[in-house]
């Protein structure tokens, strides 16, 4: 009883944080995500579901029967024939005995083996939930256009589709180090039970700094947003021309990742640790690859990140 209350209450208690951290969230950076009027672009998909033990039923096998009467599978058969002969008397109720200590044995080893396997997988499985954050120079315009491409073509329904999408933002970031400014990177381990929670917690996070996502592709849903709007305001105020060519702008990629097994990535302290790093990410298997976040803002042209957009919203960020 005690069991089935915890197996109901346990995705009931982590659907309540995640409503709260999103309220929580949302709250604490309307004003500034709406006063900025920044788009960010988005891609993602995976899952944190812990692969059920295989728990295969197997026929009874039957066996020749033994001289003294006893076969391996136990049951009740023909060797019961010859019991009395060899047993005397006492043969059947014998035999019974052995075929019921012989049950109680092999119940005994497959309950220990399917223990085992839980202790090695399942919720006790680690988890690394990991995050890499680079701001990168404005004039990294073609970098956008990589990732709104992959963001348009990219396969976020399977393991082997979200590896490629993780390889391919960290090679594009890999190629422009001369528009590295500001890094950072964190890494958690966590049971398969929080992964998820965590995971949630972290992108809840990001997504909240920006107004709207105006591209998006998750789960291979895709979604385009124009964002019009914000030009207009923008040409409104006289700013537009001015926005390729103004100081102190950046473009901020956060990579998000839920990795079975250790990471270990560096502390991002200059460009040879972010270097390491997005190496690091874009080695992961799609064997070991539970989930990803790519994010990036601005992703509509003509949108801003200014120096005091990276200070507020990205504190963490350290000069590489």
């Amino acid at each position: 009883m005690r069991k089935q209350l915890r197996s109901w209450f346990k995705p009931v208690l982590r659907s309540l944080v995640a409503i709260v951290l999103m309220l929580a969230l949302a709250l604490g950076h309307t004003d500034s995500a709406l006063a900025a009027g920044r788009g960010g672009g988005r891609i993602g998909g995976g899952s944190f579901r812990a692969p059920a033990p295989s728990r295969t039923y197997s026929a009874p096998r039957s066996y020749a029967p033994y001289p003294g009467g006893y076969y391996p599978g136990g049951g009740i058969g023909f060797p019961l024939i010859w019991s009395p002969f060899v047993f005397g008397g006492g043969g059947l109720f014998s035999i019974l005995i052995l075929i019921f200590v012989a049950n109680l044995l092999m119940q005994a080893f497959r309950g220990f083996r399917q223990d085992g396997e839980l202790e090695s997988g399942g919720d006790r499985t680690t988890i690394s939930v990991a995050r890499v954050q680079v701001g990168l120079l404005a004039e990294a315009r073609e970098l956008q256009a990589d990732l709104d491409r992959i963001a348009r073509k990219a396969d976020t329904g399977s393991s082997a589709g979200l590896a490629q999408v993780l390889q391919e933002t960290s090679l594009a970031l890999l190629r422009h180090p001369e528009y590295w400014a500001y890094a950072a990177s964190t890494e958690q381990k966590v049971r398969l039970a929080t992964a998820e929670t965590e995971f949630n917690r972290m992108l809840l996070s990001e997504r909240s700094k920006f107004s709207q996502e105006t591209l998006v592709n998750v789960n291979n849903q895709i979604k385009q947003v124009s964002a019009a709007g914000s030009l207009a305001v923008a040409e409104k105020a006289g700013d537009l021309a001015n926005l390729s060519e103004a100081p102190g702008e950046y473009i901020v990629v956060t990579l998000l990742v839920g990795v079975q097994g250790d990471l270990n990535l560096p502390k991002i302290n200059n460009t040879e640790d972010l270097r390491q790093a997005l190496q690091r990410l874009g080695g992961v298997a799609s064997d070991r690859l539970l989930a990803l976040e790519v994010l990036w803002t601005p992703q509509a042209e003509g949108e801003v990140l200014t120096s005091d957009d990276l200070l507020v919203e990205y504190p963490n960020l350290k000069l590489i």
